[in-house]
């Protein structure tokens, strides 16, 4: 039983970790209909660059707001640079366009901050906090509860601001949304910040738990798209559920089958996803109208 309370505990962490790198493909998905193949790059970078500050003596707190304003940066000058001067920006070509970036992030990473793998301080230590006969890392607790207020203040960011339901109306009808005043570039360039500010957020959070390096990016941004199709791709809530549903089958899989089985874990239940239920346990089919 108390193997089974520490998978359970395992997986939620792991997961939460999933469901904000969901939320990246999520918030770009709604606001352009492209797939963010970018975000685990993104990721990557935002535990690398933390690590980077801190191991140059910058305060812990200040070295994660670095992390973000220039994951940030970075994922507005993408879009301003490279994304915006297609000259016909259709979902294909951006996602496409986004492979390339995420390839040139984790080289211009492993160039800068080289190959070595990198690693956080917890937030508040390292000591473990006994209940209920288990014993939880302290990051645990700020990986869950940073997850969960990202989620509920992006959600109400895109279902009660103007700016949210601009963004998706400009995603949706970006013909009729210019034509009611809305800039579709603008609405793809705020998320694409929107997306780069969770995913180095992610990468900040996790690091003190898991070493990062250069190449963690392609995996974890494999699993964070699973974590979004298992969703529901577009659905914030579907995020979440994704997320911990993934972390929680992964802890499962690993602890008691073989650890050789948790990261199939994710391509498994990508291909069940796109086979049984390709829209996702909380997405809405398309419906068109011919």
């Amino acid at each position: 039983m108390e193997q089974l309370g520490t998978l359970l505990l395992s997986g939620l962490s792991t997961g939460s970790v999933y469901a904000l790198v969901a939320l990246g493909f999520n918030v770009v998905f709604k606001s352009t209909g492209a797939i963010n193949f970018a975000q685990g790059e993104w990721v990557m970078m935002g535990g690398m660059v933390a690590a980077a500050s801190v191991a140059a003596q910058v305060p812990l707190l200040l070295a994660v707001v670095v992390a973000i304003v220039v994951v940030v940066g970075i994922g507005l000058l993408s879009e301003r640079a490279i994304v915006r001067r297609l000259a016909r920006p259709t979902p294909l070509a951006v996602t496409l366009l986004l492979i390339a970036i995420a390839i040139c992030s984790k080289s211009l990473v492993m160039l800068v901050l080289g190959k070595n793998p990198a690693s956080l301080p917890g937030f508040s230590g390292s000591t473990p906090i006994e209940w209920l006969g288990l014993r939880i890392h302290p990051q645990t607790l700020w990986i869950v509860g940073i997850t969960l207020a990202v989620m509920v203040a992006m959600h109400a960011f895109f279902e009660r601001t103007l700016l949210g339901r601009a963004m998706r109306a400009a995603a949706a009808q970006p013909e009729a949304a210019a034509l009611c005043g809305i800039e579709p570039r603008l609405a793809m360039a705020l998320a694409f910040g929107l997306a780069a500010g969770v995913g180095a957020l992610a990468g900040v959070i996790v690091t003190p738990l898991t070493l990062t390096s250069f190449d963690h990016g392609t995996v974890l941004g494999f699993k964070g798209f699973s974590a979004a199709m298992l969703g529901g791709l577009g659905s914030l809530p579907g995020a979440l559920l994704g997320g911990v549903l993934l972390g929680t089958l992964e802890a499962l899989a690993g602890g008691l089958v073989s650890s050789h089985f948790k990261d199939a874990v994710a391509f498994v239940a990508l291909l069940l996803t796109l086979f049984w239920r390709p829209s996702g346990l909380l997405g809405r089919g398309e419906v068109e109208r011919v």
